[in-house]
């Protein structure tokens, strides 16, 4: 694996969808630290990352988390990420102890509806020069 993302905490993210576009940018902006870096599924060092956990690019269509080298996907990526936040956000980590099955599949819902709901965009916007860093 390319040595910049070893010990990363790494979001990989829907790049052509506005609902992720948008939950980056709230990520951005209510993160505790500037701790995590950012990546589309569909970019070269997001498949390359993909590539690196055995993930196939083409089945996967969810939020990848990877923290400490290790992967989590769909709610339970969801509900890691808001360790990160600032506020009361960190509390919905609770639903974690909702089985898996039951939050994936609330997840799934979401995700297949996400581009009729919130639109998609023609490409994949480059990041802000404030946050441009934590873009790999």
């Amino acid at each position: 694996m390319n040595p910049l993302f070893q010990n990363k905490t790494i979001l990989l993210f829907d790049g052509y969808c506005n609902l992720c576009q948008s939950s980056v940018q709230f990520i951005l902006k209510h993160e505790k630290k500037s701790e995590i870096y950012f990546t589309s599924l569909q970019s070269n060092s997001g498949i390359e990352i993909l590539n690196y956990f055995k993930i196939d690019p083409h089945k996967i269509n969810s939020l990848v988390l990877i923290e400490k080298n290790k992967v989590y996907i769909k709610s339970t990526a969801a509900l890691r990420l808001t360790k990160y936040l600032k506020g009361a956000y960190p509390i919905a980590f609770a639903f974690i102890i909702i089985p898996a099955i039951i939050r994936n599949t609330v997840y799934d819902f979401i995700a297949k509806n996400r581009y009729k709901w919130y639109g998609k965009m023609d490409h994949c916007p480059m990041p802000d020069e404030e946050f441009g860093k934590r873009f790999l």
